[in-house]
């Protein structure tokens, strides 16, 4: 698949504002800080496109990118930051599960997991969120790059342990690029499906 059109087309707090075009969504969740920006602006072959922040916490709506006028990649606040008050960590969960439960429009969801570290209860938690709604998560551990060949065994397992996974997940650099045609490849099918 090649990239050639992008545009954020709908920032939104609330249902009413998302796009009604009827285009397939992939929603990209993860921690705050696990590289969600440094992923779509990979992805989408963009240098600074989506805005990373050395500060965690920065995005609090849902950004719905338009990818060649034919799906979205929507991008929700980050998760676990605990600079956040708890009433705008409230508001940022229930706008997810606004999100969630009625859009029909969702079809994978991409959960972006630190490849160099054990997955949060934050994680786990957002995980067991997303099965409870019978979603169908790939979960993508960024930050690949960054162990050395000799720990990544040992980090798979890891991830794969606390996570209780019975299938394979995505390793992904967005600095090498690694993973990302895979993603897109799915991405690919499942708009062909």
């Amino acid at each position: 698949m090649k990239i050639e059109d992008v545009e954020l087309t709908n920032i939104a707090v609330r249902q009413s504002q998302y796009p009604t075009d009827n285009l397939k969504e992939f929603l990209l969740v993860g921690r705050s800080n696990v590289g969600k920006s440094s992923f779509i602006n990979a992805l989408i072959g963009r240098k600074n496109f989506a805005r990373t922040s050395s500060k965690p916490g920065k995005t609090q709506t849902l950004n719905f990118y338009q990818i060649n006028k034919t799906f979205y990649l929507v991008d929700v606040p980050g998760y676990g930051y605990s600079k956040l008050s708890k009433d705008t960590d409230k508001k940022i969960g229930l706008m997810i599960e606004e999100y969630l439960k009625n859009r029909t429009d969702l079809k994978e969801v991409f959960m972006l997991i630190d490849y160099r570290h054990k997955p949060t209860e934050d994680d786990i938690l957002m995980y067991n969120f997303l099965k409870y709604y019978n979603i169908h998560i790939i979960i993508v551990a960024t930050k690949y790059d960054k162990v050395g060949a000799s720990g990544r065994a040992k980090q798979d397992k890891l991830i794969k342990d606390t996570l209780k996974l019975d299938h394979d997940f995505i390793k992904f650099s967005a600095t090498t690029k690694k993973g990302r045609d895979e993603i897109l490849k799915i991405i690919e099918e499942t708009l062909q499906s």
